[in-house]
């Protein structure tokens, strides 16, 4: 259990954008082990956390903190893969956006939860808290989806409304200028909110055949990539986005299951010898080790974001599970890092 993951087909815009602004993207791709090789591979991912620690590193390169807007300007369809496109063949713009939703998972997946549509609105999910190092995140999703609609119908969508949960940042000016309309900070969600009309629009790549037979491919991918799941990890990914808030009883999660209760309990003993209440102790374990070797976020913020009752309680749970504390732990894995960083390249 990871923060997730995400085709390197994302990369792409942030290239895009560096170049745009008359930087180099090698050098700054190169101390993050992205290689060409990887960028051209089929199915290439990296992870969240390095996905984060890229955008961080190119504001800081550009000098531009609404960076992520810029990479929103910078994405195209075929930057999402076969999902991407399969978008561009849809018959109207909301069925392109249901498309994206409906295939998510075969370009990325965030434990934190996933991306919806539900016209009027297309919605990217909560990473609060927010910090440095994923405003541009929420940025560039929001950008990347009014840049879709906008290619897709040859400018002709409009939005109506714009939401973001975190306050306005010193760049908010940006926004408004970018989105054509109110954008409002401090918001119950990240979305969109479209002219009901626009959503009507057909898209001007739109071929029905085609479409249908992209379709078809996704459902295959879609399929083989969850084919395989446990149990086990179907009760991760409902368990997971709701861990800083109430974490569902095993019953709640029985129902969204089509379970009963101890149906669920009686499966996972026998397919992975566990209980659920140990699967929560795991996920939180696997989360908290990947948020302080991975990302910056502060102590008292991993401690919220894994529904612990108090940083105490966080700080005891963490030392019984490493034989350290969160902070030791961290700085030994930046000195890990460090040394790493100063190995010279090779080949």
């Amino acid at each position: 259990m990871k923060l997730g993951d995400l085709s390197v087909g994302y990369l792409y815009s942030l290239q895009a954008a560096l170049r745009s602004l008359g930087h180099d993207p090698e050098p700054l791709l190169r101390r993050y082990r992205i290689s060409p090789a990887l960028l051209s591979q089929a199915g290439a991912r990296i992870s969240i956390p390095r996905f984060m620690r890229l955008g961080h590193a190119a504001i800081q390169l550009s000098s531009r903190a609404d960076f992520g807007l810029l990479m929103g300007l910078h994405s195209e369809p075929t930057h999402l893969g076969l999902p991407g496109v399969t978008a561009q063949c849809a018959p109207t713009l909301g069925q392109a956006f249901e498309t994206l939703v409906r295939f998510e998972r075969l370009v990325s997946q965030n434990y934190r939860g996933h991306s919806s549509f539900q016209a009027p609105a297309t919605r990217f999910y909560s990473i609060s808290p927010y910090n440095a190092f994923n405003l541009f995140v929420v940025d560039s999703a929001l950008a990347s989806r009014l840049q879709l609609a906008r290619q897709l119908t040859a400018g002709a969508a409009r939005l109506r409304e714009v939401h973001i949960e975190f306050p306005a940042p010193e760049y908010a000016a940006r926004y408004e200028v970018l989105f054509g309309c109110p954008v409002l900070f401090e918001q119950q969600h990240n979305q969109l909110l479209w002219e009901p009309t626009s959503l009507e629009l057909q898209p001007v790549q739109y071929a029905a055949t085609t479409h249908e037979q992209l379709l078809t491919l996704c459902d295959q991918q879609l399929r083989e990539l969850t084919r395989h799941r446990r149990l086990r990890e179907r009760v991760e990914e409902i368990v997971s986005p709701q861990l800083h808030s109430r974490l569902p009883t095993l019953d709640e999660v029985a129902r969204q299951l089509g379970l009963p209760g101890w149906t669920l309990r009686r499966r996972l003993r026998i397919e992975d010898g566990t209980r659920f209440q140990d699967i929560i102790d795991e996920i939180r374990r696997d989360l908290a080790l990947s948020y302080i070797r991975d990302t910056e976020t502060a102590l008292g913020e991993v401690s919220f974001l894994l529904g612990f009752s108090s940083p105490a309680a966080f700080q005891r749970a963490f030392k019984r599970w490493t034989g350290v504390a969160p902070g030791q732990f961290r700085r030994q894995g930046r000195e890990v890092v460090a040394r790493q960083n100063d190995r010279p390249e090779t080949g």
